[in-house]
């Protein structure tokens, strides 16, 4: 009984549109997750006092569910702007063949693809366990090349943008898709194709966006607020990773 409620409700909610153009569900969901980014902005600093590792992990969870609601808002915005277009045509085609109207199926022609809630918890878990392995190498960075006063400052800023990018941004991305992958149902093969197909690829953007990121984060941010910067730039570059990691699947 719950759950064909539930349904009902996200299907109704799937189907409506604010100005006929971005889908209500996923504003909502956004809004809720904004609400949640609001709080814990205002409570960071005394919770990163008080368990700096799990305040750590909710915060990387919380900005992973925010860019795959992002990321799945603009492929709903795209695909129904498709499907408007090709309802379109259709019906010029029928005009010129038929004078005789065809009805076309509208409700269901134009919704858009239902929210994935399975697939933002998929980022959202990821997230949180990455922000184990985050903080722990963050630490790292900062005891093995520390930032002094004076010239030597921005040479272990270089240093430790060096071996995130080389070692951390490969590392992560392959856990990325293997976690995705696995937690999506895929199989070795699955693995291996998702490799094949898109880890090269985001690798490559991420050598062309992260590493002046990182050396202004490393050469001027607090160590707590390094890993939160990352995270909350990283809201594009994980919507990114979440368009790539669903346009594989297609």
């Amino acid at each position: 009984m719950f759950e064909s409620r539930r349904r009902s409700l996200l299907q109704a909610l799937n189907s409506k549109y604010i100005y006929g153009r971005v889908p209500l569900l996923h504003t909502l969901v956004f809004l809720l997750e904004m609400a949640a980014v609001s709080l814990l902005v205002q409570k960071f600093n005394i919770a990163y006092a008080r368990r700096p590792l799990l305040t750590t992990m909710i915060t990387n969870a919380i900005l992973g569910g925010v860019a795959d609601t992002t990321a799945q808002t603009l492929t709903s915005f795209r695909r129904r702007q498709a499907l408007r277009h090709a309802s379109q045509m259709e019906v010029f085609d029928l005009d010129r063949k038929s004078p005789i109207d065809t009805p076309l199926d509208q409700s269901t022609r134009d919704l858009p693809p239902p929210f994935d809630f399975e697939r933002m918890t998929r980022f959202m878990s990821f997230g949180f366990l990455w922000a184990v392995i985050q903080y722990q190498w963050y630490g790292f960075l900062s005891r093995s090349f520390p930032i002094t006063k004076g010239g030597a400052a921005t040479m272990s800023a270089l240093k430790r943008v060096a071996f995130d990018q080389f070692i951390a941004a490969p590392v992560g991305l392959a856990l990325f898709f293997t976690f995705m992958t696995v937690a999506e149902g895929g199989g070795r093969r699955a693995v291996g194709r998702k490799f094949q197909d898109v880890f090269l690829p985001a690798l490559k953007a991420n050598y062309i966006l992260w590493p002046a990121i990182q050396i202004v984060n490393f050469r001027l941010m607090p160590l707590q607020f390094q890993i939160p910067l990352v995270s909350s730039i990283g809201i594009a570059w994980t919507a990114y990773l979440s368009l790539t990691n669903a346009a594989d699947e297609e």
